[in-house]
Formats: C-alpha cells, structure tokens, sequence
C-alpha cells in the first residue's frame, strides 16, 4: 500500500516551500496553521506573476510560520516578516494581479515588503496575498463537472509525485554519469512511497483517511526543474532525459511529470506524513 512520505507547503509562488508533518486538506490546496498554499505571490511592476523560470534566485527564498508573521530569510538579506493578519478593510490596497491567463483581485504588501523582494530578486516587484472575496478555478476542460478553486498555483489546487518515478528518472540520469536529483526539483505537494513508477499517471482516486482526492490532468513540465532549488543555479539539467521517454500525446507531446490532482471529499481532514493511502488504478 502507497505511504504518504512528503507533504509540502509552498506559501509564496515560486520561492522556497515548507516541509511539513501534517496539513489540512482544503478544495483550494493544502493548508497549515491557517496559511493557504501559494496564498502569496511576487508581481512585476505590470503585475504580472514572477516565476522561477525567469528568478532563479526565487528558490532562496525562504518563508517560515511563525505565530503571527511570515518570516523570510534569503542570502545577504535581513530577514523580513510578513504580518498574517488579513489588512484592516479600511486601509486595504487592493490590486488586479495577473497569474497566466487570469486576473484576480490580491492585497499589496506595502512599499516596504516590495522594497525587500526588489533588493532579494535585483528587480522592481511586489508581494501579493490572494484577496478572500477573489475566486479563480482550475480548468474546466480537466475538472469536468467539478468547481476546483485555487489560489496562484499554475492552475491546480495539488500536484501528486511518486519516490518511484524520481527513482526511475535517478536510476537513467545516473546510467549516463549524472547526479541524482532530489524530489525538491519537482516541486510537489503530496509524495507518495511504494508505488511502481508513475503509476499515479494511471490512478483515478486516492483515499488518504477520510479524504478523497482525484488526479485530473498530468503535470506539464517547465524549466524549474532543471533549477538547482539549494543554489538558485540553472543546472543539471534532467529535460533532456525526460523528453525521451515522457512525451505525453495527451498534452501536444509535452514533457510530464507527476498529477494534477483536487480534492472531491474530506473538506478539513488531516492528513499526515507515514500515513496509508488507498489507490484506485485504472490501466
């Protein structure tokens, strides 16, 4: 039986995540101590979502719970708290951000949280936190008939990984002289241990204690992974070797790696590292 071996907590799109022991299931993602999976995000001076991809740099950035703030350390910075009180209505700014394709309503941070995120990236940018009354779904044409929310995610509210795949993708990287790569590079929110590799490419439901969660949509890979997240450095590559052999027809040939997945039952559960997991395949 599959063992849940990771749970992880990415507050701030893009930046460093959390491990965790356990988390709340919520129909927008995971959550812990009230703190929402990819509730923050770093905008442009268009407002417009930073990444990884272009921010490298944005792995260092390293973001903590603590009672009352988000505490952020990066190298050669101070570090910096967020307050996790929601603003007070009267002196709220709120602003139209851009993440892909949507336009959401999220709260500024203020000058002096954009002014640490500037001197952390070397560009002019803001921290965003998705406003409350703001709603923005997964795709329709991969949901079906079901309302997924999420908050600045690429577009699912969790994505599923098996230590079997990495091994898989470890044991052909290592065939041919190159490092191993940990499971950090792909960014999951769920790991799951004791599964054939990418056996989640074929599972139709997953029963985590009283929770159900359903795999939708296989996870398009971008250039992240080829981001060392401990150095924030471009390098070793692994693409190259995926594309030989992940190609999926279902996404244009694209390279994938793991499962978009939401929760369809178990609104509130907690789930915790070392526990079960019920699998449903459907080959």
């Amino acid at each position: 039986m599959p063992i849940l071996t990771e749970l992880n907590l990415y507050p701030i799109k893009s930046c460093a995540g959390i491990s965790l022991r356990e988390a709340t299931l919520t129909p927008a993602g995971l959550m812990s101590q009230h703190i929402y999976d990819r509730e923050w995000m770093i905008v442009d001076e268009n407002r417009q979502a930073l990444t990884q991809r272009e921010f490298p740099k944005m792995a260092l950035i390293e973001p903590r719970i603590k009672a009352d703030t988000l505490e952020l350390r990066s190298p050669g910075m101070l570090r910096f708290e967020v307050p996790l009180d929601l603003p007070d209505p009267a002196d709220e700014k709120v602003i139209r951000v851009k993440v892909w394709d949507d336009e959401v309503d999220a709260y500024d941070c203020d000058d002096t949280t954009a002014l640490w995120f500037s001197n952390a990236l070397g560009t002019a940018c803001r921290l965003v936190r998705f406003h409350p009354n703001a709603q923005r779904l997964a795709n329709k044409e991969w949901t079906k008939d079901i309302d997924a929310p999420t908050l600045f995610s690429d577009g699912f509210p969790m994505l599923v990984i098996g230590t079997g795949s990495l091994d898989d993708l470890n044991e052909k990287l290592v065939t041919q002289g190159r490092a191993a790569l940990p499971m950090n590079r792909f960014r999951p929110n769920l790991v799951f241990s004791d599964l054939p590799a990418f056996e989640e490419d074929y599972a139709t439901l997953y029963t985590i204690g009283n929770a159900q969660v359903k795999p939708v949509k296989p996870s398009p890979r971008c250039p992240i992974p080829s981001i060392d997240q401990a150095s924030g450095e471009f390098g070793p590559d692994p693409l190259d070797i995926l594309q030989s052999y992940r190609s999926n027809p279902k996404l244009d040939d694209r390279i994938t790696f793991g499962m978009n997945t939401l929760l369809l039952s178990g609104e509130g559960e907690v789930i915790r590292v070392g526990q079960n997991v019920e699998i449903e395949l459907d080959f």
